[in-house]
């Protein structure tokens, strides 16, 4: 195994954690196929790491349901199933809805400048059709929100969440027309909160996420054919 890695300054114990993140990110971005093969002793060697941080990992992504292992065979990519992708935006649905109003009651002037900054640059790379942009700049839109409710454990709680769907959602942004429309629905978030307006603010939020769940349920029942 080769002696430098980029990860010789990282302690033991969070190093698993980090090639859990690269690998989590691979099997979403579908850098890897649904069915392939992880093998411990080549992901060492590409990462220059040893077997036993590759193992950690390997077990955390079978606890999140991502990989499965399959004794005397090795452990295989699983990804998402239509479902899987239903129940993840049904979740979203419940708790962005409870999340924009306590935003709303607890929301202060920093938070609301920062979430306007946001859906500025959003507007600014909708212009340009800069995909990828959008769709981090969608992520930083709704954990702002999320900020808003200065509630540590709400906020983690729906970055877990919004973390699956928003990797996932970037195929509903695939589709010219859905810039567009895309950034009139985080508009009328903004109109919402701006005018106190708890329910409508839940409204708009939620009739949001059914689109993009639409968009993505599409996405992935045609790659299934």
């Amino acid at each position: 195994m080769p002696s430098h890695s980029l990860f010789d300054q990282v302690s033991h114990g969070s190093l698993g954690n980090k090639i859990f993140d690269i690998l989590r990110d691979r099997i979403l971005n579908e850098e890897y196929e649904n069915g392939q093969k992880l093998n411990e002793l080549s992901l060492a060697n590409e990462l220059k790491i040893s077997r036993t941080p590759i193992r950690e990992a390997l077990k955390q992504l079978e606890l999140e349901g991502l990989v499965e292992s399959i004794p005397n065979k090795g452990v295989y990519v699983k990804g998402f199933s239509p479902r899987d992708i239903d129940d993840m935006f049904e979740i979203r649905l419940a708790l962005e809805g409870l999340a924009i109003q306590l935003a709303i009651d607890r929301m202060d002037e920093i938070h609301l400048v920062k979430i306007k900054d946001v859906f500025e640059l959003m507007e600014f790379y909708t212009g340009k059709k800069e995909q990828e942009k959008i769709n981090d700049l969608n992520i930083l839109y709704h954990e702002t929100i999320y900020q808003a409710t200065q509630s540590q454990y709400f906020e983690q709680l729906l970055k877990d969440v919004h973390y699956y769907v928003s990797v996932t959602s970037r195929h509903s942004i695939t589709q010219p027309e859905r810039l567009e429309t895309a950034l009139k629905e985080h508009k009328a978030i903004l109109d919402a909160i701006i005018a106190n307006d708890k329910e409508l603010a839940k409204e708009t939020i939620q009739k949001h996420i059914r689109k993009t769940q639409v968009l993505v349920r599409k996405y992935y029942t045609n790659k299934g054919k």
